[in-house]
């Protein structure tokens, strides 16, 4: 165990048995005490989507129904373990430790189409593939996840990352290794660092803010901290969507010198002369970098845009978001269509957290629907971003619809106090915690 991970209070085994134990209580089968018996069904389901929503839903449904039809589309071979997308940005892990395989984690009996998504037909009851090959459903999960528009950037491409002092973890492990590389070279000299996120919807808004403390603790190890600046740039006049959060979060970008650029949102970028124009409420204004951690706009997938399924008004009907009731997550127009994960446009949820908390609602009252009984089981917004404010140390927010912080061991864990324990449940225990949920165990 490396040396700085010191605690206050608790022994390091001591540490690592409540670590575990953390994960073995997240892991545990939810919503119910025991298991019912499975519901017989012939009922077709569809699955768009096989990323962390869609197979711990397939893994799910596989053990509460007996007989019925599940069918997976999803074109992407490997599995990514998302939320160690920062670790490998911050040079902790290779880019080996987030991928896997999805084959990996769908259950006996499913069927799953390795092709994409290409057309959503809820009136007719049909996803169309890639191919063209037409799929019908009784019931429709959608989990397609969203889209990085880095091409909403102007000047901004995929193929940047790792160059002219460009970095972006949220574009797959290699993109997230690649901007380590350029967080260390910027890391070596310092210099002026640019940090933020965009205006809309977006998985992990937490993730932006790590960086930025990782980058801080990057320069101060090297000893270069003195010669940098750091600058985020908050899409609006908070830096975190909860307050009690975001007064943490600006005390402690005060006692690190980071400063904050109010309401400063990302428009294009040059690269060759290694400026950032942002929109503000006073118009346009640039900022030059020698280090810039870009994170894209997200929207829904085109598919799911693109059908009758996202929201026709308010503020999630421009990006696609599906239309969903937020306790239930079902469609208030297509009573046969469900919303999980990122795409499910609902106050909260674009963690894998969310998923967690989300597939075990959305299973029953999917069931309950197929047997033709109630069900009382409802998200209540649950979220958690271990924010990691620097290496070895990080704080376990968790909170709901309603911006109520919900600790999950409380009296154990502070949730704004910044802990190492906190930092061994994001760095050990939530990885085996997340294949447990993917395989319908939590």
């Amino acid at each position: 165990m490396p040396e700085h991970f010191e605690t206050e209070g608790y022994g390091r085994r001591d540490v690592l048995k409540l670590a575990l134990a953390g994960a073995a209580a997240l892991a545990v089968p939810a919503t119910t005490p025991a298991r019912a018996a499975a519901v017989k069904t012939s009922a077709r389901i569809v699955i768009a989507g096989a990323g962390a929503a869609g197979l711990a839903m397939a893994n799910r449904l596989s053990a509460m129904l007996d007989g019925a039809s599940i069918t997976l589309i999803d074109g992407r071979r490997p599995h990514y373990y998302q939320p160690g997308f920062t670790l490998v940005g911050a040079g902790l892990k290779p880019a080996s430790y987030v991928v896997s395989g999805t084959a990996s984690y769908v259950p006996r009996g499913a069927e799953w189409l390795e092709e994409a998504v290409a057309e959503i037909d809820a009136d007719g009851n049909r996803v169309v593939t890639a191919s063209g090959r037409q799929v019908p459903y009784d019931f429709l999960v959608v989990a397609t996840g969203l889209t990085l528009d880095y091409g909403a950037i102007e000047g901004m491409d995929v193929g940047l990352i790792g160059k002219d002092g460009i970095g972006s973890v949220y574009a797959g492990p290699e993109a997230a290794a690649a901007t380590y590389a350029a967080m260390a070279r910027f890391a070596e000299t310092g210099g002026v660092g640019l940090f933020g996120r965009p205006a809309g919807e977006m998985k992990c808004a937490g993730a932006p803010l790590k960086y930025t403390f990782l980058t801080e603790d990057t320069l101060s190890r090297m000893g270069n901290r003195g010669s940098s600046e750091l600058i985020y740039a908050a899409h609006n006049d908070s830096l975190f969507g909860v307050p009690i959060v975001a007064e943490k979060l600006r005390m402690l970008f005060a006692e690190r010198g980071i400063q904050t650029a109010k309401s400063h949102v990302m428009r294009a970028i040059d690269p060759a002369r290694r400026i950032i124009t942002y929109d503000t409420p006073d118009g346009s204004k640039e900022l030059g970098y020698d280090f810039a951690h870009v994170v894209p706009p997200m929207r829904a997938p085109e598919a799911v845009r693109n059908s009758a399924l996202p929201w026709q008004t308010g503020p999630w009907a421009a990006d696609g978001w599906v239309e969903a009731d937020r306790a239930t997550l079902r469609h208030p127009r297509y009573a046969n269509v469900f919303a999980v994960g990122d795409v499910a446009g609902v106050p909260k949820g674009k963690t894998a957290a969310s998923v967690k908390w989300q597939v075990p609602v959305v299973a029953d009252q999917l069931v309950a629907a197929i047997s033709g009984t109630p069900s009382d089981s409802a998200y209540n917004g649950y979220t958690s971003c271990p924010l990691i404010t620097r290496v070895g140390r990080a704080m376990l927010i968790e909170f709901d619809y309603d911006n109520n912080l919900v600790p999950s061991f409380p009296g154990v864990i502070a949730p704004l106090e910044e802990l190492w324990i906190s930092w061994v449940m994001k760095e050990t225990a939530l990885k085996p915690t997340y294949y447990a949920m993917l395989r319908g165990k939590a």
